[in-house]
């Protein structure tokens, strides 16, 4: 049911992204009151339907980022289906695909053979290296866009060598956000002028974004960072990874001076490692085997009320305890044709106020695609 209070009531929005950045995104506009109709490959329909756990017929993971659209299967290499989905477009206010460059294009649905029957739409292209150069037609997963664009190797252990990364991050912060951003954009530019745009969001060249701090550096002192040797990568003390005598570890990024000093009298640090301006290496040991000495219970009551900046790293568990980790969410998925069968998923990151105030949505099933618009 479409809520007409919402910001996105009445926008058609046809979905031919698949796995993560694509989807999630248009899970975002749902939420802002959009209609969704997403095309998978006939049959075994997104990849992401495969992976485990399942809940129903499809996996967890795919109910959680396709609650509320529906879904048809469609060979886009058939000519006739492929021109039934021109059709679809040619009603579409935003079109989100995700091939590699080219690819669209070859399958004639891309921007201009779209443009052509709907000069409004905001035809938005999801990719791993751009729309062109060298690296465009390259196959990558987040991984891949996190390594060449630099951001893997700034954070070291003490033998070089970087870790995975705690999520996702290009998939996300690179690729669903910023189309999210741009999907918005070109609808109120399309609002204001009656002419749509071909958004590119690369996330590779995306990742640009978190590295804000090495490009400011870079500009101003020629230098780029030096691997777990900056500020925030492992060279301070302030900003840095403890283990504690039971195996966890604190999280310190007392940062500013009120903070640290507070941090240091808090902990009994020797006064002669409280500035620690020159010497931060030795700083770094002698915080270390303070915060080793006792488990991360001790140290969690310790900072319980302080400033300090500083907190034993949570495990999942005690997340959700705290409530930083919401498992009882409004937002409910659904398997598809059996409401009562539901659990909570992702809390929206949009404002209450903009988006559809809880409820269950089924994820789609798979259906063939209807000879009539699936739009009402």
């Amino acid at each position: 049911m479409i809520d007409a209070g919402l910001p996105l009531a009445g926008v058609k929005v046809l979905d031919l992204s698949t796995l993560l950045p694509g989807p999630l995104a248009t899970l975002m506009l749902v939420d802002a009151g959009a209609d969704v109709v997403k095309l998978e490959r006939p049959g075994r329909g997104d990849e992401m339907r495969t992976y485990e756990p399942k809940f129903g017929e499809a996996s967890a993971n795919y109910a959680v980022l396709n609650r509320g659209k529906r879904a048809y299967g469609v060979d886009f290499k058939d000519p006739a289906q492929r021109d039934r989905v021109l059709e679809l477009a040619a009603e579409a206010d935003v079109v989100v695909e995700q091939f590699r460059p080219g690819v669209a294009d070859r399958l004639g649905l891309g921007y201009d053979a779209i443009a052509a029957i709907n000069p409004r739409v905001v035809y938005c292209s999801i990719t791993g290296y751009g729309p062109s150069g060298p690296l465009a037609p390259r196959a990558g997963h987040d991984l891949n866009y996190l390594a060449e664009s630099g951001l893997l190797g700034v954070v070291t252990d003490s033998t070089g060598r970087p870790s995975l990364p705690v999520s996702v991050l290009a998939d996300i912060s690179a690729g669903t956000y910023p189309a999210v951003v741009n999907i918005l954009l070109g609808l109120r530019q399309a609002e204001r002028t009656g002419k749509g745009s071909h958004l590119q969001v690369s996330m590779a060249h995306n990742l640009q974004v978190l590295a804000y701090g090495y490009i400011a550096a870079h500009q101003a002192g020629g230098a780029w960072p030096r691997p777990g040797a900056e500020q925030l990568t492992g060279g301070s003390p302030r900003y840095h990874i403890y283990p504690t005598s039971d195996g966890r570890h604190v999280a310190c990024a007392a940062l500013e001076q009120k903070f640290w000093d507070r941090l240091v009298e808090l902990v009994g640090l020797d006064e002669k490692f409280h500035d620690d301006a020159g010497q931060e290496p030795a700083v770094t040991a002698a915080l270390g085997e303070v915060f080793v000495r006792q488990p991360a219970a001790y140290w969690r009551e310790l900072f319980d009320g302080e400033d300090v900046c500083t907190a034993v790293v949570a495990t999942w568990d005690e997340a959700v305890e705290s409530g930083l980790v919401d498992t009882d969410a409004p937002e409910r998925v659904s398997r598809p044709g059996a409401p009562g069968e539901s659990f909570a998923t992702l809390a929206s990151p949009l404002d209450p106020a903009l988006r559809r105030a809880g409820g269950t949505l089924p994820y789609p099933a798979l259906a063939s695609l209807p000879g009539t618009s699936p739009w009402p």
